[in-house]
């Protein structure tokens, strides 16, 4: 890909995990990328291990806040010239305590982040990708499994996940007119910090615990990466990756 065709990206939570093993996928496959998360010694941790981190645009971001979202926005049109691919990964997760003790506090973190954040980033990506030439461009939401089934004592994050797809559903309807394609990709088990507990057991809907398979990360970034390649004329609408002997097929 040419520096004349380059197509750019933006991907939230690109300090660490998913967020940074797509970063560096779609740095790999030729694409201008804005690293955005709330912690800048992260995010210039992911540039650097860029195989060209001149193409690699570090900006702190809290995608919860609305002003620091347009800042994210203006930079990439200004750096890149325009949005080609916006990848909605940033997310938090409650305490996994009974659902009658999590407090508003904590749900109100939850939403802003998981679900909020996706919406401010997404209505930008709107205005942009409406406005450049030629016009549109494709967002990628990560669902999790949590869009489709919940673990114990979850609430606030499968609640926002299970937003999440409709969220993903109405943009890509609102989207048609313009050439905004949007799909979602439901990740389950990926190898990264967040998951490393399972080599320890985590709760299971029975009340034991077990210790679940993962699957390396790169599975992850190769498929967004696929997704993000098609031509606007295509969209994965919904993607399921996810460690095969995971406990989620045959649940219940």
């Amino acid at each position: 890909m040419s520096a004349d065709n380059r197509k750019s990206a933006i991907v939230t939570g690109a300090g660490s995990g998913i967020g940074r093993a797509v970063a560096l996928a779609l740095l790999e496959a030729g694409y201008s990328v804005a690293l955005a998360g709330r912690r800048r010694e992260a995010l210039e941790q992911t540039r650097e291990r860029a195989s060209d981190p001149e193409r690699a645009l570090a900006v702190p971001t809290d995608v919860a806040d609305p002003a620091s979202v347009g800042e994210l926005f203006d930079a990439v049109r200004q750096r890149f010239g325009r949005l080609d691919v916006l990848f909605n990964n940033a997310g938090i997760g409650a305490p996994a305590v009974p659902l009658e003790e999590i407090t508003p506090e904590q749900w109100q973190a939850v939403v802003d982040i998981n679900l909020t954040g996706a919406f401010l980033c997404t209505q930008a990506a709107f205005r942009l990708m409406k406005a450049q030439d030629p016009r549109g461009g494709r967002i990628i939401n990560n669902g999790s499994i949590s869009a489709h089934v919940p673990r114990p004592f979850s609430a606030p994050y499968t609640a926002t996940k299970h937003a999440i797809t409709g969220l993903t559903r109405s943009t890509s309807l609102d989207g048609r007119s313009y050439d905004i394609a949007c799909g979602q990709i439901d990740i389950g088990n990926a190898a990264t910090e967040m998951t490393a507990r399972m080599a320890e057991g985590v709760p299971q809907a029975n009340g034991e615990r077990a210790v679940e398979p993962t699957m390396p990360v790169e599975n992850v970034a190769s498929a967004v990466v696929y997704m993000a390649g098609l031509a606007l004329d295509a969209n994965v609408q919904f993607m399921t990756v996810m460690a095969t002997k995971m406990p989620y097929i045959g649940r219940g």
